[in-house]
């Protein structure tokens, strides 16, 4: 309905935002059945690359909604990060299978959310602007404005996916402590004639100045560096900056994109209020050096839809989603102090920078710039702790170590490479009980046990590996519970206790 105090249809979930984090939300939850709508302020799906990086945990989403293949098409492997120091030396961390990334732009990897958007029934309603939030313990009414009048939208929960500057976090009241950081960046991107080397990222850390260059696919180039306030933005300083802190060689033909941007470091104080949760830009904001918001978003997206569902689909009972808060602010920290730190070493004077890559070729040489940093960036070093749906580690590590096997996951880390992924047709909204071992031993019937007391929520897999452990994994790739003892599993079937409904 168009008029002012019109209302629509009630549906379960209202999204604000149709960025690629309110397209990943509608998406995820549409897939598992819930009923949603997207509202986006802005006539028109937003241009510019933006973010350029997906890593692991990014590209866990587009392949859990079918779209790793295309993704991977479309964009372009990153081998590896390339820092180059004055005098010409240059330090080398590849990345790995197992920390593997994709240069591909936002804005491709939100026109793919959006076709997937399509194919799930869904639409983004562009020129929808919120203009107030009513939110109470029954559910939640978002005001609209468009070309064509007022509305009403009426719906049990609120996903707020709507930026740095979000409606739905102002409206609910919730306060987006932190600061403002001092440097301004210069972000360009088009086409650069010259020799540059394709699946890299490239570092200039050089006294005359920092510079981040990114070759793209179809011969786009970005590039980033801090600059002045009141540097003109023409294509002759994006050339002289290049010549000062770049390559060499290299000449700028042609610039699409040309604008600069300050960056913040924030975390609002309620990432979820009552029935409404904020995700992405909305809930927190760092620096972009190494590339970590969009990921940052993704999974806070992935975090929540499969809570929510559950919850909607009455397999999950609500207090199920007092985790997301707690879970997700651990991450935002994380990420936060990392981006911090990266942001203060590319940023250094000359002096302190001549300490800094001095620093940084010995732990090239040592092997310990790629052990721990890319691990880092690609995000596998981000863990929950507490809030519900992790358990405490057993103190297993030293009987294990002498009868010389491995400690299990910890509880709130990422499930191990070597846990085949879920088959096809299996309940997206299942826990995974995995033990190893003997296929009879102790360990697999108290697994056995918990499953069957969960029939709707767990289901028990064996693996033929050498020790007896067991993980209780989560439909979000999170270990929830690990160990190696029968008594272990048993406690990690409590874990559940409170956050299931049970059959009637």
């Amino acid at each position: 309905m168009t008029a002012e105090s019109g209302t629509t249809e009630r549906c379960s979930v209202v999204i604000v935002g149709g960025g690629t984090c309110g397209l990943a939300a509608a998406c995820e939850l549409l897939q598992l059945g819930v009923s949603v709508r997207l509202l986006e302020s802005q006539p028109e799906a937003a241009k510019g690359s933006r973010a350029i990086l997906l890593w692991p945990l990014g590209l866990a989403v587009l392949r859990h909604l079918g779209l790793y293949e295309e993704a991977v098409r479309r964009g372009l492997p990153l081998r590896s990060l390339v820092y180059h120091l004055d005098g010409g030396r240059r330090l080398r961390s590849e990345i790995g299978a197992e920390n593997e990334a994709l240069l591909l732009p936002q804005e491709q990897t939100s026109r793919l959310l959006e076709e997937r958007l399509t194919e799930l029934g869904g639409r983004v309603e562009r020129s929808a602007r919120v203009t107030d939030v009513v939110a109470d313990d029954r559910g939640v009414t978002v005001k609209t404005q468009g070309p064509d009048g007022g509305e009403l939208v009426e719906a049990d929960w609120l996903i707020g996916a709507d930026g740095l500057g979000s409606t739905v976090r102002e409206r609910l009241g919730v306060e987006f402590p932190g600061t403002t950081l001092p440097t301004t960046y210069l972000a360009a991107e088009g086409r650069v004639d010259g020799e540059a080397e394709r699946g890299a990222v490239h570092y200039f850390l050089r006294s005359t100045g920092p510079m981040v260059f990114a070759p793209l696919r179809d011969g786009v180039t970005r590039l980033g560096t801090p600059v002045g306030p009141d540097t003109p933005l023409v294509a002759e300083t994006v050339q002289r900056l290049l010549d000062e802190r770049g390559p060499g060689g290299l000449r700028v033909r042609e610039l699409d994109t040309l604008d600069t941007f300050g960056s913040q470091e924030r975390i609002a104080t309620e990432l979820r209020k009552g029935r409404c949760f904020l995700v992405g830009d909305a809930a927190h904001t760092h620096s972009p050096i190494g590339g970590q918001g969009l990921n940052l978003g993704l999974q806070d997206v992935h975090n929540l839809a499969w809570k929510l569902a559950g919850v909607i689909s009455g397999t999950f009972d609500a207090a199920i989603l007092d985790s997301y808060d707690s879970e997700r602010r651990q991450a935002a920290e994380q990420i936060l102090v990392n981006t911090g730190r990266f942001t203060r070493m590319f940023t250094l004077g000359p002096a302190a920078a001549r300490v800094r890559n001095a620093a940084w070729r010995l732990l090239e040489t040592t092997g310990v710039l790629r052990r721990r940093l890319v691990p880092l960036l690609a995000g596998w070093r981000v863990r929950y702790e507490g809030g519900g749906l992790t358990s405490e580690p057993e103190r297993t590590g030293r009987g294990l170590r002498a009868r010389g096997l491995r400690q299990p996951p910890l509880p709130g880390s990422r499930t191990p490479s070597w846990v085949p992924p879920a088959g096809a047709g299996a309940d997206p909204l299942a826990f995974r009980m995995v033990t190893t071992g003997p296929v009879g031993g102790a360990l697999a019937v108290a697994a056995r046990s918990v499953a069957a007391a969960f029939p709707r929520q767990v289901r028990h897999e064996h693996l033929s590996r050498p020790g007896a452990a067991f993980l209780l994994l989560r439909p979000d790739g999170f270990v929830a519970a690990s160990g190696t003892t029968p008594e272990g599993a048993r406690r990690a079937g409590t874990l559940l206790t409170d956050l299931v409904t049970r059959p009637a």
